[in-house]
């Protein structure tokens, strides 16, 4: 009786896999964020398995079947919640890469306030690992995908309307994130 016990970041991959394999780079991206996060729990002695799954679920919100609000952090922990996922993948999910600096412009705030915001190293390393995925699923600077993201969102977007306080934020993660994969 082999192959029955999966892990939960098996799951999540069959569950993202569902969700976005038809989306093309959205996909090709999720793929990248679960392998550079699944590289960070080794090197970082973070849980493989809560990592790696909030990895493969954090932009499942992007999928038009679960898409209630538009922005992908809420419902993809909304989603994730409604699936019986823990509440701290939810919070790893609904909080990922300063959305919650989105989230106010946006008008999501108390509703992405229900999900846990952990600021642990486990939350900065999937931010991290977003953060050096570009599109295409490919290593990249996180100055270059924070470009990129604004670029793509453009110069009225919500993103770009909180590059003052969230850049900063992200910075701040990437430079932590950094000095320990130093060491």
């Amino acid at each position: 009786m082999t192959g029955l016990l999966t892990t939960r970041a098996d799951a999540a991959q069959t569950i993202a896999e569902s969700l976005l394999a038809d989306m093309g780079d959205r996909w090709k991206h999720t793929i990248g964020v679960a392998e550079q996060a699944a590289r960070l729990a080794g090197r970082l002695g973070l849980d493989p398995d809560v990592l790696v799954s909030a990895a493969w679920l954090h932009d499942i919100g992007y999928a038009a079947p679960i898409a209630l609000t538009g922005f992908h952090p809420l419902d993809g922990a909304v989603h994730v919640v409604d699936e019986g996922w823990p509440s701290r993948i939810a919070g790893l999910v609904a909080n990922h890469s300063g959305a919650k600096f989105v989230a106010e412009v946006k008008g999501f705030a108390a509703e992405l306030a229900l999900f846990p915001d952990e600021r642990s190293l486990m939350a900065d390393a999937l931010t991290y690992a977003d953060q050096t995925t570009g599109p295409r699923g490919d290593r990249v600077d996180p100055e270059s995908r924070y470009a990129e993201m604004l670029l793509r969102h453009g110069p009225c977007s919500a993103n770009a309307l909180v590059d003052g306080v969230r850049r900063p934020h992200l910075r701040g993660i990437s430079g932590r994130v950094e000095a320990l994969l130093a060491r």
